[in-house]
């Protein structure tokens, strides 16, 4: 299974309008991370960042006038994602913005059921909250003190770790053979799995033929009622 957990940064809040200048994805296979990531910063053309999300993501104008346009990016996006769900969080947020972007170069959008909303996984799993990307790391004890602003890789780094966790924490993508069997200890809203696993065959003993003879010759010199006298062998 592939998945990408992604975040988008852009210059304001009406994916109408308003534009993309930031797109970073993490690549999960099995619900763990392959090590492959997009970053990219694009040029919102004639569209100037507002005020109110440069203090939110501290991107500038002057930063972006070099960088690419969305289109000149678009091709490396979709090779990235192609085949993989799209994960994010208040994924309509994003979502909205990115079907815009394919909208204005004539593309269609991403189907629906091709993406994941972590904000609804999360209100269902802690419908009491809070369910903000920073309240998800402290909860599941992932280190965001580096989180000053959003960034796009950052946050969907961090996210990927959310959304590993959320969906039963690295044990989930091991996969339970016959042999296997799991257990699952519920407490408060954590579910804890402990895979108890069967070996195939016994290991051979190290014990060498001294020591089970010296091992025999100590246990013979016990009383008779010593409880090691009921395993003894021979």
């Amino acid at each position: 299974m592939r998945d990408i957990i992604f975040d988008t940064e852009t210059t304001g809040l009406e994916s109408k309008q308003d534009r993309i200048i930031e797109i970073g994805g993490v690549e999960l296979i099995n619900n763990f991370p392959s090590g492959r990531t997009l970053h990219l910063f694009i040029n919102p053309g004639d569209r100037k960042v507002h005020p109110d999300a440069l203090a939110v993501h501290g991107i500038t104008d002057d930063f972006l006038k070099d960088k690419p346009g969305f289109a000149d990016v678009v091709q490396e996006i979709i090779e990235f994602f192609d085949g993989a769900r799209w994960i994010a969080h208040n994924a309509t947020f994003d979502m909205g913005f990115i079907n815009a972007e394919f909208d204005r170069i004539g593309l269609p959008p991403v189907p629906s059921d091709q993406v994941v909303d972590t904000l609804a996984m999360a209100r269902r799993k802690h419908p009491m909250g809070p369910n903000s990307l920073d309240a998800l790391c402290r909860r599941y004890g992932i280190d965001n003190a580096h989180r000053t602003k959003h960034g796009a890789l950052l946050d969907s780094e961090l996210l990927a770790e959310v959304y590993i966790e959320m969906n039963g924490g690295r044990q989930a993508a091991l996969g339970l053979g016959s042999s296997e069997q799991a257990t699952q200890v519920t407490e408060a809203d954590d579910t804890i799995i402990v895979v108890n696993h069967e070996r195939p065959r016994a290991l051979q003993t190290r014990l060498t033929t001294q020591d089970i003879e010296a091992h025999a010759s100590m246990i013979g010199s016990m009383k008779a009622k010593a409880i090691w006298q009921k395993f003894r062998q021979g």
